[in-house]
């Protein structure tokens, strides 16, 4: 507007080329700059609700739960999921941890990391009480591992129900894109990673001591799941879950020494 001529020798120099360059390679992935746009579903090998039964011994099947509720059901965003009661028969019939529930979760088109336990039970009406980190050692003949994760302690809210024996444990954590995290963010951090791939999947795993009084206490909760994940991850791996390149068994966090 005043007059002068655009001085063109700008456009030529490296900077600016090199700006160019960046913009156009970001208009030509447009919707990849993110953890989850333009990604195509990655599905199980093998429905979770087809988990071996017969391949879980020592532990019986006490039951295979199903969701009814179908405004419960599209909150959870996925119908890949079992919850599923085992026993332990090595364990004694007033033991805390003789049974326990299975709650895993697959999201083969993943938009977001929801329902971790923090929010699902104090949703319901549960008190937590308290928070920690775990580490499950996972040790079978075909997986050895150490699966960091995180402890939950609830408990019921309603007035003068403080009582321990009131209270029960959750643990939880996820695989992600060939990876273990131990919670939501480190989940989320995992499928960042992979800004540019095609496909990307979560898989929540939870174990809920919420079938005998008293609950366990974190120790007795960790050891008892550590045994059912030596029997129950490495079907995950081998059967169900997708095969990714460069999968790893590593846990998200190292534990502290």
């Amino acid at each position: 507007m005043d007059g002068k001529k655009c001085d063109t020798r700008a456009f030529s120099q490296p900077a600016f080329v090199l700006c160019v360059l960046l913009l156009a390679a970001a208009a030509g992935t447009k919707g990849l700059w993110g953890p989850i746009a333009k990604k195509e579903p990655l599905p199980l090998r093998k429905p979770l609700s087809q988990l071996d039964d017969n391949g879980v011994a020592p532990y019986d099947i006490v039951s295979k739960k199903l969701i009814g509720n179908e405004e419960i059901l599209k909150e959870l965003g996925t119908e890949d999921y079992i919850q599923w009661v085992f026993e332990d028969p090595r364990e004694s019939l007033l033991s805390p941890v003789r049974r326990m529930m299975l709650f895993i979760t697959y999201y083969a088109l993943p938009d977001r990391v929801p329902h971790v336990p923090e929010e699902c039970y104090t949703g319901g009406g549960y008190q937590r009480l308290g928070t920690d980190s775990v580490v499950f050692d996972v040790n079978a003949p075909d997986m050895t591992a150490k699966v960091a994760g995180k402890y939950l302690l609830f408990g019921s809210s309603a007035a003068g129900k403080w009582l321990t024996d009131d209270s029960f444990p959750v643990v939880y954590f996820f695989r992600v894109n060939g990876e273990y995290a131990d919670d939501r963010d480190s989940a989320r951090i995992a499928l960042n990673r992979n800004l540019f791939g095609r496909a990307s999947y979560f898989s929540k795993v939870e174990i809920v001591f919420n079938h005998t009084s008293p609950a366990p206490d974190k120790d007795m909760a960790t050891r008892a799941a550590s045994r059912l994940l030596s029997v129950v991850l490495p079907i995950l791996e081998r059967e169900h879950w997708p095969v990714w390149e460069g999968r790893t068994t590593r846990a998200s966090k190292q534990p502290a020494e």
